[in-house]
């Protein structure tokens, strides 16, 4: 498509995202509540706008990367949503991590106007949006899936279509389920080792080539030692994560034991003002409970 691709929400993940595709070559129009993280891509050659709707106005594709189902729903049906300014055939593509329920709602409001959605939440964390390295995990009508995958290549370096509209937001919520379950693990373990004597360091090499090993324990435990908490994801996105999780998981009557328990940690992690840190900071609360 030859139009400018509309791109709402430049923060954390989305900022490198959206400078991905301007450096490949996307004319863009971009939005963002928060005026100063439009001008890198000001800078870059991008058209600003003053909200979704005019985004949408000068755009045939449109990403919307915000934080909450809340903010999404508000920038993708609202008073001054895509909605608002999109032309029938416009394509919505929600790279946000939100309740795959709501998501399904939007669509059917987008497809009462002949807009096309996908969900496509992105995985790797902000080194890998800023390296162009993502995983894009898409839920959708296959046709329009292969419309977008020009625009999947300059974020991502894999790209998966899972399923139905929703079923990338379910996807990315198992994903995340998991890092965030494996996490508190990594923790106790790592506090279980220094309290038995064991040099933390020594603990991480050889857990790295054993059994134990996973992406939490190769990408947390190296922060942990350095003590750099510095967020790649926040203990408070985590814990909106977290949420939707749970309760994604209670509308499918599914028991998650485990998510549950974790979920509780990072609420203390929240409780102990360790919330805008790294999730690698819960083993700050492991260290704590051992005091006790």
């Amino acid at each position: 498509m030859a139009s400018k691709v509309g791109f709402i929400g430049l923060g954390a993940m989305g900022g490198p995202m959206a400078l991905n595709l301007a450096k490949a070559g996307f004319a863009l129009v971009v939005h963002d509540i928060d005026e100063t993280k439009t001008e890198p891509l000001k800078a870059k050659g991008a058209e600003v706008a003053a909200s979704a709707q005019l985004v949408a106005a000068s755009a045939d594709r449109t990403i919307v990367i915000v934080e909450t189902t809340e903010q999404a729903e508000s920038v993708i049906i609202g008073a001054h949503g895509i909605i608002r300014g999109a032309r029938p055939g416009h394509i919505v593509l929600c790279m946000s991590t939100i309740d795959p329920f709501a998501a399904q709602g939007f669509a059917d409001r987008l497809a009462s106007v002949d807009i096309a959605m996908l969900d496509a939440p992105v995985s790797g964390g902000t080194g890998r949006a800023g390296s162009g390295e993502l995983s894009v995990i898409v839920g959708g009508p296959a046709e329009v899936f292969a419309q977008c995958l020009d625009l999947f290549a300059a974020m991502g370096s894999r790209w998966f279509h899972v399923g139905p509209l929703g079923s990338g937001l379910a996807m990315k919520l198992v994903n995340n389920m998991l890092v965030q379950v494996n996490t508190v693990a990594v923790a106790e373990a790592l506090v279980l080792g220094v309290k038995a004597g064991l040099d933390p360091q020594m603990i991480y090499d050889v857990v790295k080539v054993s059994t134990g090993a996973s992406a939490a324990w190769e990408l947390r435990v190296p922060r942990i030692l350095k003590g750099d908490y510095e967020p790649g994801g926040t203990i408070d996105i985590s814990y909106k994560d977290q949420e939707l999780e749970t309760a994604f998981a209670k509308r499918l009557g599914v028991p998650v034991l485990l998510a549950n328990i974790s979920q509780q940690v990072y609420q203390m992690a929240r409780a102990q003002g360790l919330n805008k840190q790294d999730g690698s900071a819960v083993v700050k609360i492991s260290c704590m409970m051992q005091q006790t």
